[in-house]
């Protein structure tokens, strides 16, 4: 069944039910992917369209956020997954940082206001690069990296502060991380 915009739902491409798990997922994606391989299918040019087609269902249909999106949306809340135009489903947190900044409230979407940008994700900073296979890539591996990551300075601990003195709370945001700025019924946060 072709969607509006003229691609097929995701589902149908890998041959699964919208309740599928994962396993069944990734196990449909592995034989469509070997069966419509370019390289087995050289003289085939449609192979190579079936193949980037059952790839871009798996990229979505395999990512937990993208495949909740694609469930709400359609093609529509994953547009820019599969490198395609359109649909842009971070503007909703654009929306929530707008909307924050103004009113003075964290969430108007739902969520619990919590503030996305403010929370650094535990290993965000840290980066490794690896080489792999065509295999690996396509169908997965395990392997064991080791990285390189920053400690604590042993003098100040992180804080920044000379040792045997604390750290000191900024004159501007007492600490919070952000500075409030009341103008008659706006309420904007920097």
């Amino acid at each position: 069944m072709l969607t509006s915009n003229g691609k097929r739902d995701y589902y149908e491409v890998l041959g699964v039910i919208r309740s599928a798990s994962d396993q069944e997922i990734k196990s449909a994606y592995r034989k469509l992917a070997l069966q419509y391989h370019p390289d087995r299918n050289p003289d085939k040019p449609e192979a190579e369209e079936r193949f980037k087609e059952v790839t871009e269902a798996y990229a979505v249909l395999a990512d937990t956020d993208k495949r909740s999106l694609y469930d709400r949306f359609g093609h529509a809340g994953v547009a820019n997954a599969g490198g395609g135009a359109g649909f842009d489903a971070s503007v909703f947190h654009d929306f929530q940082d707008i909307f924050g900044d103004f009113f003075g409230f964290g969430d108007l979407f739902g969520g619990g206001g919590s503030r996305r940008r403010s929370r650094a994700q535990r290993g965000a900073d840290l980066r490794e690069d690896l080489t792999l296979e065509f295999e690996e890539a396509v169908f997965g591996t395990e392997t064991k990296v080791t990285v390189r990551r920053h400690e604590a300075c042993e003098d100040c601990r992180g804080s920044g502060a000379a040792p045997g003195k604390g750290p000191v709370s900024c004159k501007s945001c007492a600490g919070r991380g952000q500075v409030r700025y009341q103008q008659g019924f706006f309420s904007i946060a920097r």
